[in-house]
C-alpha cells in the first residue's frame, strides 16, 4: 500500500510565490501613472478628470489639448504617461488594435502649503496653497463593450 506524502508548504514560501504571481501578472494589463504634487486645487483638477473618465485615449487625447484649463495640460502629459508605460508592458500588441480607454482617473488633495497674507487693521489672514495627487489607469477596450458601443454608433447613423 502506497501512501503519498503531501509536503505541506511553509506559509512564508507560499507568500513568495503568491506575490511573484501577482508581480508577473501585473507585467501586462492596464497601466498605472501617477502625477504628485501637482499645484493646483483637487476641485480644478477633478473638473478636467471627469472629462475623459471612460473615454477613448484618442477621443481623451483630443479633448485635453484644446482645453483652455491649465490642469489639461499636465493631465495630457500624464496620459501619454500611461500610453507608453502600456505599451511598455504589452510590446506584442500594437497600440492602433489595442482599443485604449481611460479605465480609472482620480484625484487626491496634496499638501498644502500655508501662507499669511496682510488683513486689515494689523491682523492677518491665511492663504492655503493646494496641490493634488492625481492617479490614471489606461486599460483594453473588453470585447462586449467594444461591440455595444459600434452597435450604437451605427444605429445613431
Amino acid at each position: 500500500m502506497e501512501t503519498e506524502v503531501v509536503k505541506k508548504k511553509k506559509r512564508s514560501v507560499a507568500k513568495r510565490e503568491k506575490l511573484a504571481a501577482v508581480k508577473e501578472a501585473a507585467k501586462s494589463g492596464a497601466a498605472t501613472s501617477y502625477l504628485k504634487n501637482v499645484p493646483s486645487s483637487p476641485r480644478k483638477m477633478r473638473l478636467v478628470a471627469d472629462l475623459i473618465r471612460g473615454e477613448r485615449v484618442s477621443k481623451a487625447l483630443n479633448i485635453l489639448k484644446y482645453e483652455a484649463q491649465h490642469a489639461a495640460a499636465k493631465m495630457e502629459k500624464l496620459l501619454l504617461s500611461a500610453i507608453s508605460s502600456w505599451e511598455s508592458k504589452n510590446s506584442d500588441v500594437k497600440l492602433e488594435e489595442a482599443d485604449l480607454f481611460v479605465k480609472v482617473v482620480f484625484v487626491d488633495g496634496g499638501r498644502q502649503l500655508k501662507r499669511l497674507r496682510p488683513a486689515p487693521q494689523g491682523r492677518a489672514h491665511r492663504v492655503r496653497k493646494r496641490s493634488n495627487h492625481v492617479t490614471l489607469t489606461v486599460d483594453r477596450m473588453p470585447a462586449k463593450a467594444a461591440a455595444v458601443k459600434s452597435e450604437a454608433k451605427e444605429t445613431k447613423e
